[in-house]
C-alpha cells in the first residue's frame, strides 16, 4: 500500500449523496450496473475505482431539469444515476467504431435499489463521432450536456466539439465537463521523481489513451472562447492517491499551498451557454495551422 497523502492537501471534497443513501449503498447499487455484453469483473473493478467521479458528477446535475444528451454515456454508471435522481428526460450518444448503426440499443442490468432484486433495462443512443460527425440534432436542442471523460481523448479539434455543444445547448443551457486533471497531485510528484507522467499506448488504439490532458486554467480558457461561462469548478481525487509513492509529499506542501484546490485527480465543472462559440483556433492551445485559422 502506498504512504497516505498528508492531510494538508485539500482533495477530497463532501460527495453530494442522493437523500436517505449512504456511501457503501450508493457504491453497491454502481456496482450492480452492468452492459450485458461487458465482462463483469471488469466493470465492478472500474466502478470501485471511479464511483466517486459518478456521484461528483451527480452533484453538478442536481436541481436541473428538461431534455439532456449525456455524450459517451457507456458504461451508463452516470446515465442510471441520473435516471434515479434527477429529473432530466436523457438522451444517450456513444461512439465504438463504424460498423454500428446511427441509432441503436444497449440492454443494462442492475439490482433494484428499493427490492435489491435484479433488473434490466434497454437504452436506446445515437451513434456517432463527435471529432469527423456533425452532431445529429438541431440548434438548441438540450437544456443540458454532459460531456464527460471525453475531451482528453479527442485527437483532432476539442474547440470544434464545444462548439457543437453549444450549438445543440438552448441559450443559457447547461454544460457539465469533467476531464483527468494534468496539474494533479500525482503528477507534481512524478515530475520530482523523475517519472513520465503521460499515457501508455491502448490496444484499443489512438482513442483508448488520453491524447491531451488539461489543467483547470485550460479548461477555464477553453470553454470561455467557446462560449460558457464558469458557474462552478473544483477538483478533487476519486480513487487512491498514490502521490506519496513517488516522492515525500511534505516537502511540497509549503511550494504548493497556493495551488491546493487544484490538485485533485480529476476536474468538474459546471457551466453556461452564454454568447456564440469564437470560430477559429486558439493559439495557447494549437500550433503549425495557417495564421487565419489561429486566434
Amino acid at each position: 500500500m502506498s504512504p497516505a497523502v498528508p492531510s494538508e492537501f485539500p482533495l477530497r471534497p463532501p460527495l453530494c449523496l442522493p437523500a436517505g443513501l449512504s456511501e457503501g449503498a450508493l457504491h453497491k447499487f454502481l456496482r450492480s450496473i452492468r452492459p450485458v455484453e461487458a465482462p463483469e469483473k471488469e466493470m465492478e473493478n472500474y466502478c470501485d475505482q471511479d464511483w466517486r467521479r459518478f456521484v461528483y458528477t451527480l452533484g453538478l446535475a442536481r436541481g436541473l431539469a428538461g431534455k439532456c444528451l449525456e455524450l459517451g454515456s457507456n458504461p451508463y454508471f452516470t446515465t442510471v444515476l441520473l435516471k434515479h435522481f434527477t429529473s432530466l428526460e436523457l438522451t444517450l450518444a456513444n461512439y465504438f467504431n463504424p460498423t454500428f448503426a446511427p441509432e441503436s440499443v444497449q440492454r443494462i442490468t442492475y439490482r433494484d435499489l428499493r427490492t435489491d432484486e435484479p433488473a434490466a433495462e434497454d437504452l436506446r443512443f445515437y451513434h456517432f463521432s463527435v471529432e469527423f460527425e456533425p452532431f445529429p440534432f438541431a440548434d438548441g436542442s438540450f437544456e443540458v450536456v454532459l460531456f464527460c471523460e471525453i475531451i482528453e481523448h479527442l485527437q483532432i479539434d476539442p474547440a470544434a466539439v464545444l462548439r457543437e455543444i453549444n450549438r445543440i445547448l438552448k441559450p443559457g443551457g447547461t454544460l457539465i465537463l469533467t476531464t483527468p486533471n494534468v496539474s494533479r497531485l500525482e503528477n507534481v510528484a512524478r515530475m520530482v521523481a523523475g517519472v513520465n507522467i503521460y499515457d501508455p499506448y491502448s490496444g484499443y488504439g489512438p482513442y483508448g489513451r488520453h491524447n491531451r490532458e488539461y489543467n483547470k486554467h485550460e479548461i477555464y480558457l477553453l470553454l470561455s472562447y467557446c462560449g460558457f461561462d464558469i458557474e462552478t469548478m473544483f477538483t478533487a481525487d476519486v480513487h487512491d492517491n498514490n502521490a506519496a509513492g513517488f516522492c515525500r509529499i511534505e516537502p511540497l506542501a509549503e511550494l504548493l499551498k497556493s495551488r491546493e484546490h487544484d490538485l485533485g485527480q480529476y476536474i468538474f465543472v459546471r457551466c453556461n451557454s452564454k454568447r456564440p462559440s469564437g470560430t477559429r483556433k486558439p493559439s495557447w492551445l494549437y500550433r503549425s495551422y495557417p495564421e487565419q485559422e489561429l486566434e
